[in-house]
């Protein structure tokens, strides 16, 4: 604590106990304050603009919670000019904190203690605002230990636009009024002072980081491994710089050259490194994806088990790209590798570059991103706009789904090759454990995925398979309301227009770090972590456990499709109807018309269109039912073609008229391989028959009474997939010459949708 800052702060905490007996409950009730937002965050105007409105709220300002009082009374303060008082608050507080605070983990409040004592060293000692930075941050940051200051460095490094844009968004929905309420305005009032804080500490940030981690950790970014082949991959490494002793390491092994995870892994006690694919930092530059990953993971675990600083254990971990890496390593069961955690784990040949055997146009979006060396392509790989445009213009063009590249003017052969192995054949299934060779690992997994990740397939693939050929393996599988990203960046509160559970809102790169702690250095193991499946079941915020996807239900629902109908709905019932019916659906593969359509991405709707499809509606549940596992069913049909590609979506129809994905994307798979990724069996056109299937996506969601069950089942033919025109011939190479004839379905009301739901 700085000298002289003590006395003052005895002065006010004691008359801070007086203040609270004096606070009046009038503060709910204050009156609205005149306020007229400047057009825009950042404007010349805005510092006294902000001022003022702080100057106004300083006298009437009341809150009951003392903590609450004294961080929003500094920020109050800041605003205002007044950085002594500021710092004082701020020193109040935390002094009110620290027993309570003792031993957890560093807290966002200590940016704003930097930052009161920075600006208020500027006002007292007239030094410079930098140098001022400097001193507050030397003065906290390097005494803190790694695994804090880790995380306290990085929120300093948030770019001050995500700031600006928050401001820029208030200063908008404010603007057709005349005035603001109290409560709003401290709010305001904290989203212009982070702005004000991280535009001025911002430039400071990245240099005086790099002073701390110099005395933190030993770096090596050239890292240069060779392969018995003679292959060359490029590696990072962070340690610990005072370690006492060898130690375990933490390995990702990636495609992509972004940001990486190696120095928040030596933070948390580990070796962090960091491999990428053969080609990408070295030369020549060519990258294949999948192909030679599980040979140079091996080589580059059998390296680091060599090194003088490794305790001859490594853990993989991974998202996306590197969450299928460590499978791929697995493969080769090398022993150093002692555990696995991942998410977002792509599985190749399930879940990319197709997904129910229907290949997707962002594995070829996807390719040319990561296998050139264009800046041009580079560039374009992000923009949204310009994909849609050429999915649109593939679709209208009726190409065969192979002239893709040339169309585009990038012919890609490794699309190609994939495009060349419909089926689940040796040349995919060599990428990643097969069958009996799951049997062979018996090392620690976590597998964390979610409802409404793309990936969701390729995690339940591995987790399933792993239990179905090795009954004792130790994989511990955790899935909630979560999409992709959910473990770069967090859960998100309100994902696509769905309120999260707060249930879920966990730190879920922490998890993994516990559970790394657990595995590897006999720490306990994180209390989420009681069963083979921890999932979250949205609507009832809490988690449950089970052990096995069979044992989350207990029990099942069947609905049957229905030919009787309302309008564009048809029942979807409890009991077939004793008399013979079907439904009829008719797709024109030809037409083009529909080339701007796209699912929606909301995941809550007010309304619900099944584009060439079909609405199945339950009646109203009788009382809450908790949906957990996996959509099955067995569809009975007649059509006149050899193939089709289906999708099914379930929704839950809330009684105010909202339709709730219940995971998403949606279930979608060729009818040709639905019984048998490995072999096709074609569709016998023209004759009955049936076809059962087990949806590759999972939920858990606790329907409301009064609710309705929605099923959408519909025939796949979107500008982005790859279009089945059903003659039985190799997908890729028909086209729109082979759509003349539309695609015609009868669907028998002896089909049902089967519901895993809890007893």
């Amino acid at each position: 604590m700085p000298t002289g800052t003590v006395p003052v702060i005895r002065i006010v905490k004691s008359l801070f106990s007086l203040l609270f007996v004096a606070v009046s409950h009038a503060w709910a009730a204050a009156p609205d304050l005149e306020f007229h937002p400047p057009l825009v965050a950042g404007d010349a105007t805005m510092p006294a603009i902000m001022r003022d409105l702080a100057e106004r709220l300083l006298p009437v300002y009341q809150e009951a919670d003392p903590d609450r009082y004294l961080a929003n009374l500094s920020a109050l303060q800041m605003v205002a000019g007044d950085y002594a008082a500021a710092h004082v608050s701020r020193q109040t507080l935390l002094e009110r904190r620290r027993s309570a605070d003792s031993g957890r983990p560093v807290g966002r409040a200590v940016i704003f203690d930097m930052y009161a004592r920075a600006r208020a060293m500027e006002a007292e000692s007239r030094i410079s605002f930098d140098d001022a930075f400097t001193k507050a941050f030397r003065e906290v940051v390097p005494h803190l230990a790694d695994q804090d200051a880790y995380a306290v460095t990085g929120w300093l490094g948030t770019s001050p636009q995500v700031f600006r844009e928050a401001l820029q968004k208030s200063f908008d929905r404010l603007r057709a009024k005349d005035s603001i309420g109290a409560s709003e305005a401290v709010d305001l009032i904290w989203e212009y002072l982070s702005f004000d804080a991280y535009g001025s500490f911002g430039p400071l940030v990245d240099s005086l980081v790099a002073e701390d981690d110099r005395q933190r950790y030993t770096e090596d970014n050239e890292i240069l491994i060779k392969t018995s082949g003679g292959a060359s991959i490029a590696a990072v490494m962070v340690r610990p710089r005072n370690a006492s002793k060898p130690l375990p390491t933490l390995l990702e092994f990636t495609i992509y050259n972004s940001q990486n995870y190696a120095k928040e892994c030596a933070a948390h006690g580990y070796v962090g490194v960091v491999a990428y694919t053969r080609g990408k930092r070295t030369s020549p530059p060519e990258v294949v994806p999948y192909e030679y990953d599980g040979d140079d993971a091996g080589a580059v675990i059998n390296w680091i088990a060599g090194q003088p600083w490794s305790d001859g254990r490594v853990g993989m971990y991974g998202d996306g790209y590197s969450g299928f890496t460590p499978w791929a390593a697995a493969t080769r069961v090398p022993s150093a590798l002692k555990a696995i955690a991942t998410s977002a784990s792509s599985a190749p040949g399930i879940d990319v570059p197709m997904e129910g055997s229907i290949f997707q146009n962002s594995a070829y979006r996807w390719s040319l991103h990561v296998t050139n060396t264009q800046a041009s392509l580079e560039d374009s790989y992000n923009d949204d706009a310009l994909w849609r445009s050429f999915n649109q213009q593939w679709y209208r063009s009726g190409k065969r789904y192979r002239d893709m590249g040339r169309l585009y003017g990038h012919p890609d052969p490794i699309f190609i090759r994939w495009l060349n192995h419909p089926s689940y054949d040796r040349y995919w299934q060599k990428m990643v454990p097969y069958r009996e060779q799951f049997a062979h690992i018996n090392i620690p997994v976590l597998t964390m995925t979610g409802y409404f990740a793309a990936s969701e397939p390729g995690a339940l693939y591995y987790f399933t398979q792993h239990y179905r050929y090795n009954p004792h393996a130790k994989h511990t599988l955790v899935v909630g309301p979560y999409d992709d990203n959910a473990m770069q960046r967090g859960p998100l509160a309100v994902l696509r227009g769905y309120e999260i559970d707060s249930a879920a809102l966990i730190d879920l790169r922490e998890l993994r770090y516990q559970w790394f702690d657990h595995v590897l250095k006999g720490s306990a193991a994180p209390p989420l972590l009681t069963d083979r499946i921890n999932y979250e079941v949205m609507g009832a915020n809490e988690w449950r456990h089970a052990p096995s996807l069979e044992a989350m239900a207990g029990s099942s629902l069947k609905f049957y499709l229905d030919a009787g109908a309302s309008g564009e709905r048809h029942r979807l019932t409890r009991h077939k109807t004793s008399s013979a019916a079907f439904v009829r659906q008719k797709v024109n593969l030809a037409d083009r018309t529909d080339s701007a359509w796209m699912p929606p991405t909301d995941l809550i709707t007010k309304r619900l269109v099944a584009h060439n499809g079909i609405m199945f509606v339950s009646e109203p549940l009788t009382k809450p039912t908790e949906f957990n596992g996996l959509l099955s069913g067995r569809l009975d049909f007649t059509v006149n073609k050899k193939d089709m590609d289906l999708h099914i979506t379930p929704y839950e129809l809330l009684a105010d008229g909202e339709y709730v994905r219940l995971f998403n994307p949606t279930y979608e798979f060729r009818a040709s391989y639905a019984p048998d990724r490995v072999h096709r069996h074609l569709l016998k056109a023209g004759e009955r028959q049936e076809l059962t299937f087990r949806s590759e996506r999972m939920t858990s969601r606790q329907l409301q009474a009064g609710s309705r069950l929605v099923i959408v089942l519909g025939i796949n033919k979107r500008p982005d997939r790859e279009i089945n025109y059903g003659t039985g011939n190799d997908v890729s190479e028909e086209s729109i010459a082979d759509g003349k004839i539309p695609l015609k379905i009868q669907w028998y009301n002896n089909s049902y949708i089967e519901i895993p739901v809890r007893k």
